[in-house]
C-alpha cells in the first residue's frame, strides 16, 4: 500500500491542524486517509475509515501508556475518558453521566438487554430488519429461561415513514394487549433502529420510541449508524431509555468504540456491565450500601486497549477541522443522493427511496440480478471476490423483498466518479450471478 508520507498534516499536531485549510471534499480528502491508491470505497459504513491525524493521535497516545502503563491506568487514563465522555453527550444532547464508553454497539445492546429481569411472558420486539448480532441475542435471550417471547415487527422497503409509524403503532398495541392477566405485571422491551443497516435507511426513530413510551414499552435504540451521520439528535428531548452508537463508524473514531446512553431514570436497571467489574457492589456484601455508580461500573472492566474508547477526542478534532458536523454531513448527504441516482441509472434499475425521505448518507439501489436468484453462500462469494478482488471496489450487497440492492456509504472522498466505477465493477459481478445461477 502507498502510504503518502509527504503530506504534512501526518506529522503535525491538534493545535498545528488549526492552522491550516483542510483539503476541500472529494478525492482531495484522499490525503488524509492510507487507502490503497487504486481502492474505490464505498462501504465505510461498515467498518469506519481512520484518518491519519487521529491515527498519529492513537500512536501518540499508545506510546504514552507504554511508557509508563501503571500512571497511566492507574492515573490518567480516566480523565482522557471522562473527556471523552463530555465531548460525545454533548453531541448526542445528553449529560457526561448518562454516558459510557463501550467496545462497539452490539456490546453495548447485549450490555442493556441482558441488564434485564426477565421473568415468563415478558416479550421482546424486533423487526425483520434487525442487525443479526442484535437480532441473535434477541432469539438467545428468547431460548434461554425464563425464556421472554420474542415478537417481530416486519419492515419491508420501499416504504415511507408514515406508512411505518402508522404499523409500528398497531404492532405495539397489538403486543401489549395480548396475554391476559400477564400484560399486567409483565415487561415489554422494544429494538428500535435509527438507522437500518441493511436496507441503509433512516427509520423514524423518535416517533418510534414516543410510540413506545405512551404504551408501556422499554425502548433500547441500535443507533449504530447515527453518530457522525444523523445531525442533531437531542436525546434529551427523544427520551430514549436507552442509546447505542458506534463511534468508529460515522464518527472516525478508532475501531472499536461506542457509546452507551442511559438517562438517569434507568441507571437502576444496568446492575453490571460485561464483563463485571472488580467495583461492582452485591446485595451479599457484609457492608452493602447500594449499588455501585453507573459510570463507575464502566470504568475498568478488566485490561483492553483504551486507545480506541480514547480516539473520540481526537477524532472529534478531526471533523471540527474538517468544518463540523453539519458541513460535512451536507456534502456526504448531497453525494450520495446523487450518486445513487447516478448509479442506478447506470445499471438500468432504480434507487430504494426515489423521494429521499429514508435516505441520510447510505443510498441503496437495486441491482441488475433477477429476484428468482436468491442468496446463497456461493452467489454471496461471487460477489465479494469479483468485487473487492478483481476490481478493488465496495458497497455492501444483500436480498431483501425479492431483489438484490446494494448500499453504498458516501464520505468525504467520495465524488460522483466513485459511482461509475463501482457500476462497471457491479455489472461484471451480477453478471457472473446471473451465468452462475443458470448453471
Amino acid at each position: 500500500m502507498k502510504t503518502p508520507l509527504s503530506y504534512e498534516l501526518v506529522l503535525t499536531t491538534d493545535v498545528e491542524l488549526d492552522k491550516r485549510a483542510a483539503p476541500p471534499f472529494g478525492h482531495a480528502m484522499h490525503k488524509l486517509f492510507e487507502f490503497d491508491p487504486s481502492y474505490v470505497n464505498l462501504n465505510h459504513g461498515a467498518y469506519g475509515s481512520l484518518p491519519m491525524p487521529v491515527r498519529v493521535a492513537c500512536e501518540k497516545l499508545s506510546a504514552r501508556i507504554e511508557a509508563n502503563p501503571d500512571r497511566f491506568l492507574h492515573m490518567e487514563g480516566v480523565h482522557h475518558w471522562n473527556e471523552a465522555r463530555t465531548r460525545v453527550a454533548e453531541l448526542i444532547g445528553a449529560e457526561t453521566d448518562e454516558c459510557v464508553l463501550v467496545n462497539n454497539t452490539t456490546h453495548g445492546i447485549t450490555t442493556v438487554l441482558r441488564n434485564f429481569e426477565w421473568n415468563e411472558g415478558d416479550i421482546i420486539i424486533g423487526t425483520t430488519t434487525t442487525h443479526a448480532g442484535v437480532s441473535r441475542g434477541i432469539m438467545y435471550l428468547g431460548d434461554t429461561p425464563p425464556y421472554p417471547q420474542v415478537s417481530t415487527f416486519d419492515l419491508e422497503f420501499p416504504t415511507s415513514h408514515a406508512e411505518i409509524l402508522e404499523n409500528w403503532r398497531e404492532h405495539v398495541r397489538r403486543v401489549t394487549s395480548e396475554g391476559g392477566d400477564l400484560k399486567q405485571t409483565r415487561k415489554v422491551v422494544a429494538v428500535v433502529d435509527t438507522i437500518v443497516s441493511n436496507p441503509g435507511v433512516r427509520l423514524p426513530w423518535k416517533e418510534m420510541v414516543a410510540i413506545c413510551k405512551d404504551a408501556g414499552v422499554w425502548s433500547v435504540v441500535d443507533a449504530a449508524h447515527s453518530i457522525g451521520q444523523e445531525l442533531d439528535i437531542n436525546l434529551s428531548e427523544a427520551k430514549p431509555d436507552f442509546w447505542i452508537s458506534d463511534c468508529h463508524k460515522w464518527l472516525f473514531a478508532k475501531r472499536g468504540c461506542a457509546v452507551l446512553y442511559v438517562p438517569r431514570r434507568n441507571h437502576h436497571i444496568i446492575k453490571s456491565p460485561i464483563p463485571t467489574p472488580y467495583t461492582y457492589h452485591s446485595p451479599q456484601d457484609e457492608h452493602y450500601d447500594g449499588p455501585q455508580n453507573f459510570v463507575k461500573l464502566f470504568e475498568w472492566t478488566g485490561t483492553i486497549d483504551y486507545v480506541p474508547l480514547l480516539s473520540i477526542n481526537a477524532a472529534l478534532d478531526f471533523r471540527q477541522w474538517l468544518g463540523g458536523e453539519h458541513k460535512i454531513n451536507e456534502y456526504t448527504h448531497n453525494v450520495a443522493i446523487a450518486g445513487g441516482r447516478h448509479l442506478a441509472s447506470l445499471l438500468g434499475t432504480s434507487v430504494m427511496d426515489p423521494d429521499g425521505e429514508l435516505t441520510l448518507n447510505m443510498v441503496n439501489v437495486e441491482l441488475p440480478i433477477p429476484g428468482d436468484i436468491k442468496y446463497s453462500d456461493e452467489v454471496d462469494s461471487l460477489l465479494l471476490n469479483t468485487l473487492m478482488v478483481e476490481w478493488n471496489t465496495y458497497a455492501a450487497h444483500y436480498y431483501h423483498n425479492g431483489k438484490w440492492w446494494t448500499r453504498c456509504s458516501a464520505q468525504v472522498w467520495n465524488e460522483i466518479s466513485d459511482f461509475e466505477v463501482l457500476a462497471d465493477a457491479l455489472k461484471d459481478a451480477c453478471g457472473k450471478v446471473v451465468k452462475f445461477s443458470k448453471q
